[in-house]
């Protein structure tokens, strides 16, 4: 199992987790992803184990919910995106609907990743009117989520790592 580690861009946070899914593939176009963490106009998310997941600086992370969101509405979001208070690096998610998983964003992995056979373009119905999106064989795109989840997309490509 591929232990990946990750850190804020001044160093005061550094994590790790173990994750059976490390395909940096999934690109989200969403308003939270793309003003929270994306520069190109989108963010990746990657899928770890929660339980697996170890924090230095923790009290140097801050965290913010979502809310008057695309798919939230009014409510604060249960997810809580961290990222450093001092940089403003976006580190990782934490969803209480789904406990099981932590959620770094690629961008703050240090560990080498490998390079997706294709990527997945999800929520592209909000996407920034300035973004350009790849549109070759290897890009799969969807307006809002597919119904496939990160793990099956790594089970469907042989690229599902247990141990």
């Amino acid at each position: 199992m591929p232990r990946l580690k990750g850190s804020c861009h001044c160093r005061a946070v550094q994590f790790s987790l173990v994750s059976h899914t490390p395909q940096p593939y999934q690109f989200c176009y969403c308003s939270i992803c793309r003003k929270t963490a994306g520069g190109g106009g989108y963010a990746i998310n990657i899928m770890g184990e929660a339980d697996t997941l170890e924090v230095e600086g923790e009290e140097h992370l801050s965290v913010y919910h979502a809310k008057g969101t695309e798919d939230h509405g009014k409510e604060p979001s249960p997810a809580g995106r961290r990222f450093c208070k001092h940089c403003g690096s976006a580190l990782f998610i934490l969803d209480s609907r789904y406990p099981k998983w932590a959620y770094p964003f690629a961008s703050a992995i240090d560990t080498p990743l490998p390079v997706p056979p294709e990527r997945v373009h999800v929520m592209l119905h909000y996407k920034a009117e300035w973004v350009e999106v790849l549109d070759t064989p290897e890009d799969m795109l969807f307006g809002g989520y597919p119904d496939q989840s990160i793990e099956q997309w790594h089970r469907k490509n042989g690229l599902y790592k247990p141990e």
